[in-house]
């Protein structure tokens, strides 16, 4: 029996003592957390080692990603650029309408592990900043190509991470924000004291402008934009993963303060667009799903605001404005709808989509009226669609063709009730022929936080689940924004355990509805779904057949103590608060790991650069199932190298993760 270093830690919580034994894990760099690592990836490789479909899987899987996929194109100045992966490339590469390429990242590295995480044009076309990731890192650098000689400029801004890029309307540079250079502030202050700059082209980034910062309130951050007129330099201003934000704004031929407009932070409010000094936003403020108002810079006072589209029975996801209308994404059962309203909010007519599915991006250009957009679904890639709101047409601008026929399979919709009697639906996806006898591998996948909706998406590894005859379901759970700002708050703070119980009940209804048995349910899930497929293992060990818990948040008393962990507090809550302690120390992963208790097989799947959800989460889960589980347990822990969260992972990759959690579970699921 292997035996680890315990620390005699035990920390007191408002009066209840809670030991960290595996404290010592928090430091990767320590001659122990190395050893105890290493020997983590041998056993990790010995278990692997031992299965039989990996070479089977690894072909198939590189068969099915082997067809060209396609990105929402930007039209510039009357140009058109687009984002291709010809199949396995590791990562997407930036063309011209020519076909030309302009940024290429796969030429970045050696093994594809940088990426273009972000790329912007200046509005005469003439330079794209684009930034980079490197071994999936949340910290970037951000560079200039001239366009017509497809090379890079000397600027170079470094230490960024979650900015926007805009370009001022003159095109002599951006605006951007930045956090304070690693090592010229506190560790824990690092992701804190946010601040906007202008950098100028063919300036050293020394020499950037500061236009904004409010280091009174360190915890703030910002995101810049340009208004629709280009007279307004607009600030999103955010705390944490917080839904309701700020909005100032101030005229850019003004050096004057920014005008605090939106300042209470009371609901979310995104820019649509403005007309001089009537700005449009969509916003849940006494309307959870969505509606969409008009405030005026010269009466501001809320009893001046007016509605332009009233809230609806669905939800608004997203708004684009162009020429005067307002294209309007619903979520309707958590598949998306598209709706046209004249900017007055008077409704004109619905753009009827060939695919049920979700839109992945829609982009327009100042000079036409059109607009592009992508929509997905389980068993198809993004389609990417042209449409010219004028004669009302709907053409089919790129679409990828598969290496598969997908007909054989099918999606449906289910609707469960949870424990409380929520109805809570679901997507199934699988053989038409499937029977429903009990024996079906199923993966079971959720999510359930910061109002992301887990609507319709494709991924290539899922075909291989389906061709293998398994089953693949995807839970709308509470904590997503499916439907509506009530939906999110239903799942967030001391209300997260329904999103536990919502995914413990598909399971129930998976099981009950003859699709499969405990012995063949798998449930995966990551990130915060990787604290929700953790959870519900330590609450319901009895349930599942196998777990793959990915980039897990687990330590629920000190996520928040890690790199830009306390962004999460608005969402999670904060084990330093004793109103909230109670609520995290009942469901946190690593604190209700039961002596002697048998769990289902787990991968614990992590990445040694993650500085979002740093690997000490699923190390210190390891080290503590190892510790108290019953010994005929399998716990596995996945350690990989130069790779971070998933921003810009490679294809290979990806596919290499995916063969191990095929392996995993047709081993464990027989």
């Amino acid at each position: 029996m292997i035996t680890f270093k315990k620390d005699n830690i035990i920390e007191d919580f408002h009066g209840t003592k809670v030991a960290d034994p595996y404290r010592w894990l928090e430091n990767p760099a320590s001659k122990e957390s190395i050893e105890w690592s290493n020997l983590m990836k041998e056993e990790c490789d010995t278990y692997f080692s031992k299965t039989t479909s990996r070479e089977v899987d690894k072909n198939r899987l590189e068969e099915l990603w082997n067809f060209p996929k396609y990105f929402v194109p930007k039209k510039v100045k009357s140009k058109l650029y687009f984002q291709k992966n010809d199949g396995l490339q590791n990562q997407a590469i930036l063309y011209n309408e020519d076909d030309q390429v302009l940024i290429d990242p796969n030429q970045l590295s050696d093994d594809g592990t940088v990426a273009m995480t972000n790329f912007a044009f200046s509005n005469d076309g003439q330079f794209v900043a684009y930034a980079t990731s490197t071994h999936g890192s949340d910290w970037q650098e951000i560079r200039i190509r001239k366009v017509d000689r497809g090379e890079d400029l000397d600027d170079q801004i470094q230490h960024v991470k979650f900015t926007n890029i805009a370009w001022s309307p003159d095109n002599s540079g951006f605006y951007y924000s930045k956090f304070p250079e690693p090592g010229s502030v506190a560790k824990e202050d690092e992701s804190n004291f946010n601040k906007v700059y202008f950098h100028k082209l063919g300036t050293n980034q020394e020499e950037d402008i500061l236009i904004h910062e409010q280091p009174e309130e360190k915890e703030l951050m910002f995101s810049p934009t340009i208004s629709e007129d280009e007279k307004y330099l607009c600030l999103y201003v955010m705390l944490g993963t917080a839904t309701e934000n700020r909005f100032y704004l101030k005229k850019l031929d003004s050096n004057g303060e920014m005008i605090h407009l939106l300042d209470d932070q009371d609901a979310e409010y995104i820019y649509v667009t403005n007309k001089d000094n009537i700005f449009y936003f969509k916003t849940d403020l006494d309307a959870p799903n969505g509606k969409i108002i008009a405030i005026d810079l010269d009466n501001p006072a809320r009893e001046n605001w007016r509605d332009i589209v009233p809230e609806q029975t669905d939800v608004i996801d997203h708004v684009q404005y162009i020429n005067d209308k307002l294209v309007i994404a619903f979520l309707h059962d958590a598949h998306h709808q598209l709706h046209v309203y004249s900017i007055n909010g008077e409704y004109l007519h619905q753009i009827n989509l060939p695919v049920l599915g979700s839109l992945t991006n829609m982009t327009r250009s100042k000079e036409d009226n059109e607009i592009y957009f992508g929509i997905t679904s389980f068993l198809h890639p993004t389609i990417v669609y042209q449409y010219q709101l004028g004669d009302q047409n709907l053409s089919v601008f790129a679409e990828s063709q598969l290496p598969i026929e997908t007909s054989a399979f099918e999606t449906k919709q289910v609707f469960y009730t949870s424990k409380d009697g929520t109805k809570v639906p679901m997507y199934i996806t699988h053989h038409k022929e499937v029977q429903l006898d009990g024996e079906n591998p199923v993966i079971l996948y959720g999510y359930g936080g910061f109002n992301i909706s887990m609507t319709p998406s494709f991924n290539p590894a899922i075909l291989r689940w389906l061709e293998k005859g398994g089953v693949y379901a995807v839970a709308n759970l509470r904590g997503g924004t499916e439907y509506g700002e009530d939906w999110h708050k239903s799942g967030m703070l001391e209300n997260k355990q329904n999103v536990f119980d919502d995914f413990i009940s598909a399971g129930e209804w998976l099981i009950d509805n003859n699709y499969t048995k405990k012995e063949k349910l798998s449930i995966m899930g990551g990130s915060n779904g990787g604290l929700l497929v953790a959870a519900c293992m330590v609450q319901r060990p009895d349930l599942f057949g196998a777990v793959i818990c990915r980039v897990p948040v687990i330590d629920m008393l000190r996520y928040h103590k890690f790199t830009i962990g306390r962004y999460w507090i608005p969402e999670y809550g904060s084990a330093d608060n004793p109103e909230q302690f109670p609520y995290l120390y009942a469901y946190s992963p690593l604190h209700n790991i039961k002596e002697g208790q048998k769990y289902p097989p787990v991968l614990i799947a992590t990445a040694e650069s993650d500085d979002r959800v740093v690997p000490a989460h699923a190390k210190k889960f390891a080290a503590t199932l190892l510790e108290k589980a019953d010994k005929e347990s399998t716990i596995i822990l996945r350690l990989e190298s130069k790779a971070g969260h998933g921003l810009g992972k490679p294809t290979s990759k990806i596919i290499d993760e995916w063969v191990d959690f095929y392996a995993f579970l047709d081993k464990e699921l027989n």
